[in-house]
C-alpha cells in the first residue's frame, strides 16, 4: 500500500500522471486482493493442523486493523485539501468502492440480513430505500454539489443561502445524525471484537475504537479513502462466500441470488409444519401462561413482589440446606440480588415480561411467514383491515425515509467533492451502486438460506446435540441469543430460542457448517463494514466543527496546520463520547441506523434540493425550514419511540399519527421543511444577484461540463 500514499502525495494533474496513478492504484489493490485471498487459505490449512479457535479470531483482528493503520499512516497529512477532499483526485471506480464500504455499515452488513431473517417480506423497506436513494443522489445532488465545489455539506449550505446561521444549523444537524449514526457503528465494532477476541464487549469497544481513529485521525479523507477501498475488498469477499457455501450445501448451485426464491418455497413449507407441529404448540401455550402470570402481578404489584422475594429466599434456603453445588446457589443468590427494590422497578420488571412473553407466545416464535407482503389481511374483518392498512402505509414510510435520508447523508455527499470532475461524480454514482449492488442482491438470499438451515436442520435436534455455535453467541451477549428448554422434552423447538437480528450474517458460516476461519473472515467482514463507515462519520463531525465551525465562522484566518490539528483533536473527543454511549447499548442497531436517515432527510434534504433547482430559496427560508423539519422529526420520535420516552421522562400515551412507527419519523419532517422553505423565501427578500447567478450557473452548464 505504500504506492498509494506516494503517489497521493505528489499530486500532478497531467493526464499522463493521473493515468499512472490509476495504473499504480490497479497494481496494489490487485496484489492486495490476492494477498487476502492467500491468508485465508493459509489460515484454514493452519487450523486443520490445530491452530486453536481464538488464536485465529485475535490474527483476524491484528492483521485487519495493523492493515488500515499501516495505510493510515502512509496516508498522513497536514494538507487541507488532502485532509478535507483527498486531493480532489479519487477515480471514479475507487471512490464508488470507498463509498460503497462508507455505505456498508454495520446496519448494513451485520443487521440488515437479519432483519429479512426476522421479518421477512417487511426487511425489503430497507433494500428499497436504501438502494433508491442512491438514484437519488445521482440525480439531484452528487453532480451539482460536486461542482459548488465546497468540503463539506454545511460549507455549501453557507455559501449558497449566503451567511453563517444556515452554515450553523447544517453543523448542528449533521452532528446530530452522524452521532446518532456512529454509535450503531461502534456498538458494531464492539459486537464484533469480543466474537474475534472473547474481550468483555466494553472493552472490545474501545479496542475496535483504535482502528478507526488510526485511519481518520492521521490523514483525514485521504487516508479515509484509501482504506475504505481495502475494506470494501475484505467486506465483499467475507459477505459472499458463506452465502454461496449455503447456496451449494443446499442446491448444488453457487449463485445463491438465482436459487432462492426456490428455497424460499421450501422455507413456507416448513412454515407451515411448524405451525401445526404439537410440541410448538406446547411452548406457545407455556408462554402464554407466563404472560398471564406477569399480567396477575400488575394487578396486585406489592403481593407480586412479597411472593416472589419469598419464593426466590426459600429456594435459596433449600439449596444450601440441601448441600448443592456451588454454582446453583450462586445463582439463587444472584437472583434474590436481582429483585425488584421497589413499585416503580417491579412494574417495570413485570411489565417487561409480559411483553416478552407475549411476543414469543405466537407461532414461529414470533415471526411472520417469510413471504407474507404486509401484516393483517385486507379480505378479513376491520380490526384486520386496519392492521394490513398500517402495514402497507409503514412499509412505503420506511421505504421514503430511508431513500431520502440515503441522498441526503452527509457522510455520503461528503464522498463526491473527492473525484477529479463533475463527470467522475456521476461515474463514482454507478460504480458506488454497483458495489451496493453486490452485497444488496444477496442479503435476502442470505436470510432465507439461513432460515431454512434452522427450520429444517436446527429444530429438532437434542438439546445436548445442539451445535457449538449457540453456546459461543450466548456468552458473547445473551440479548442476542438465547435458548432454553421450554417444555421440557430434551429437543429444540422454534420456539425455543430467541435470536437478535444481529448475529444472522455473524454466525452463518457456523450455521452452514464451515470452518471456523470462516467465521473469523466474516467478523473481519463486518468489522471492515462498521470501521469504514465510522471512519467517515467522525471525519465528518470533526470536520463540521473544525472547518465550518471553526474557521469559517471563528477564525478565518487560522493556518491551515491549526485547522487540521483541531480536526484530529476533536476527532479523538467525539470517537470517544460515541465509544461511551454505545458502551451503554442504547437500543438496536436498526433503530439508531433509521433514525439518523429520519434526522438527514428533514433537515437536510428540502435545502439541499431547493438550493439547487429552486435560486428564489433564501437564508431565511432554509434557515427555518431545517429548523421545523428537524423539529417535528424529533418531537415525534421522542414522543413514540420507547428508548427515547424513558430518556426524556415523557409519560402519556403513545399516539401514532396515522400509524406510522417513530422510525420512519422523517416521513412528517421532509414536507414540513420543503413546505417551510417556500413559504419563507416568498415572504422574505431574494438572494444576491449573484447567488442567483451561480446557482444557474451551476445547474444549467453542467450536462456540458459532466460531458467534457
Amino acid at each position: 500500500m505504500a504506492g498509494v500514499g506516494v503517489q497521493t502525495s505528489r499530486g500532478g494533474g497531467a493526464a499522463s500522471a493521473n493515468q499512472a496513478f490509476r495504473k499504480q492504484l490497479n497494481k496494489v489493490y490487485g496484489w492486495y486482493t490476492g494477498g487476502f485471498i492467500a491468508f485465508i487459505v493459509v489460515l484454514a490449512v493452519l487450523e486443520q493442523m490445530g491452530l486453536p479457535r481464538n488464536w485465529i479470531g485475535f490474527i483476524f483482528l491484528l492483521a485487519t486493523v495493523a492493515l488500515y493503520a499501516g495505510i493510515g499512516i502512509m496516508s498522513r497529512t497536514t494538507d487541507a485539501a488532502e485532509y478535507y477532499v483527498a486531493g480532489r483526485r479519487v477515480p471514479a471506480i475507487y471512490n464508488g468502492m470507498a463509498t460503497g464500504a462508507d455505505w456498508m455499515s454495520a446496519a448494513s452488513f451485520i443487521g440488515m440480513a437479519g432483519t429479512l431473517y426476522l421479518t421477512g417480506y417487511g426487511g425489503l423497506a430497507f433494500i428499497m430505500g436504501w438502494t433508491g436513494g442512491y438514484c437519488l443522489v445521482a440525480l439531484f445532488l452528487a453532480p451539482y454539489l460536486r461542482k459548488f465545489g465546497q468540503f463539506t455539506i454545511p460549507d455549501f449550505l453557507g455559501a449558497r443561502y449566503e451567511g453563517n446561521l444556515p452554515r450553523l444549523i447544517g453543523i448542528l444537524a449533521a452532528i446530530l445524525c452522524s452521532f446518532t449514526y456512529v454509535v450503531a457503528q461502534i456498538y458494531g465494532v464492539g459486537l464484533i471484537t469480543t466474537r474475534l477476541s472473547g474481550l468483555a464487549f466494553e472493552v472490545g469497544i474501545f479496542v475496535g475504537l483504535g482502528g478507526i481513529l488510526v485511519c481518520s485521525f492521521l490523514g483525514g479523507m485521504r487516508a479515509v479513502t484509501w482504506t475504505q477501498v481495502a475494506q470494501y475488498i475484505i467486506l465483499i469477499i467475507a459477505y459472499l462466500v458463506p452465502v454461496v457455501w449455503l447456496s451449494v450445501k443446499q442446491t448444488s448451485v453457487p449463485v445463491p441470488q438465482a436459487v432462492y426464491g426456490m428455497q424460499l418455497q421450501k422455507v413456507t413449507e416448513a412454515e407451515n409444519r411448524l405451525k401445526n407441529d404439537p410440541k410448538e404448540q406446547e411452548v406457545i401455550a407455556i408462554f402464554k401462561q407466563r404472560a398471564a402470570e406477569f399480567d396477575a402481578k400488575l394487578k396486585d404489584i406489592p403481593a407480586a413482589m412479597a411472593a416472589d422475594k419469598a419464593a426466590a429466599e426459600k429456594k435459596l434456603a433449600d439449596l444450601k440446606a440441601a448441600n448443592a453445588p456451588a454454582a446453583e446457589i450462586q445463582a439463587a443468590e444472584k437472583a434474590v440480588a436481582g429483585l425488584p427494590k421497589d413499585m416503580v422497578e417491579a412494574k417495570k420488571a413485570y411489565t417487561a415480561g409480559k411483553t416478552s412473553n407475549e411476543g414469543r407466545a405466537k407461532p414461529l416464535a414470533g415471526m411472520p411467514a417469510h413471504a407474507q407482503i404486509y401484516a393483517g389481511d385486507p379480505n378479513g374483518d376491520a380490526a384486520a383491515k386496519k392492521t394490513y392498512d398500517e402495514s402497507r402505509r409503514n412499509f412505503l414510510a420506511l421505504v421514503f425515509c430511508l431513500m431520502v435520508g440515503t441522498a441526503a447523508l452527509p457522510h455520503i455527499l461528503m464522498r463526491y467533492y473527492t473525484t477529479p470532475s463533475v463527470k467522475e461524480a456521476r461515474e463514482s454514482v454507478t460504480w458506488s451502486l454497483f458495489f451496493i449492488f453486490l452485497l444488496y442482491f444477496t442479503a435476502p438470499a442470505l436470510a432465507v438460506l439461513v432460515k431454512y438451515e434452522i427450520f429444517t436442520v436446527l429444530v429438532g435436534t437434542p438439546f445436548d446435540k445442539l451445535p457449538e455455535w449457540i453456546s459461543a453467541w450466548n456468552k458473547v451477549d445473551p440479548t442476542l441469543l438465547t435458548v432454553a428448554d421450554v417444555n421440557k422434552d430434551g429437543i429444540f423447538q422454534l420456539g425455543e430460542m430467541r435470536i437478535g437480528g444481529d448475529i444472522i450474517v455473524l454466525a452463518t458460516p457456523a450455521i452452514g457448517g464451515l470452518p471456523y476461519v470462516i467465521s473469523g473472515m466474516v467478523a473481519a467482514g463486518g468489522l471492515a463494514a462498521a470501521l469504514s463507515t465510522a471512519d467517515g462519520l467522525l471525519l465528518t463531525i470533526a470536520n463540521a466543527l473544525s472547518h465550518d465551525l471553526y474557521y469559517k465562522m471563528i477564525d478565518p484566518n487560522a493556518p491551515t496546520a491549526r485547522r487540521v490539528t483541531i480536526s484530529k483533536a476533536l476527532l479523538v473527543v467525539v470517537a470517544l463520547m460515541a465509544a461511551f454511549v454505545a458502551s451503554q447499548k442504547p437500543a438496536d442497531i436498526l433503530f439508531l441506523v433509521s433514525a439518523a436517515f429520519s434526522f438527514a432527510a428533514a433537515a437536510f434534504f428540502p435545502a439541499l434540493v431547493l438550493g439547487i433547482f429552486w435560486k428564489r430559496a433564501n437564508k431565511w427560508g432554509a434557515t427555518l425550514g431545517m429548523v421545523a423539519g428537524l423539529g417535528v422529526t424529533f418531537y415525534y420520535m421522542v414522543t413514540t419511540q420507547v428508548w427515547l420516552r424513558g430518556i426524556f421522562g415523557v409519560t402519556s400515551p403513545i399516539e401514532l399519527w396515522w400509524g406510522i412507527q417513530p422510525i420512519s419519523a422523517g416521513l412528517f419532517g421532509v414536507p414540513v421543511g420543503f413546505a417551510v422553505i417556500v413559504i419563507v423565501s416568498l415572504l422574505t427578500g431574494a438572494p444576491k444577484k449573484e447567488t442567483q447567478e451561480l446557482v444557474e450557473h451551476v445547474r444549467y452548464p453542467d450536462l456540458k461540463l459532466g460531458r467534457a
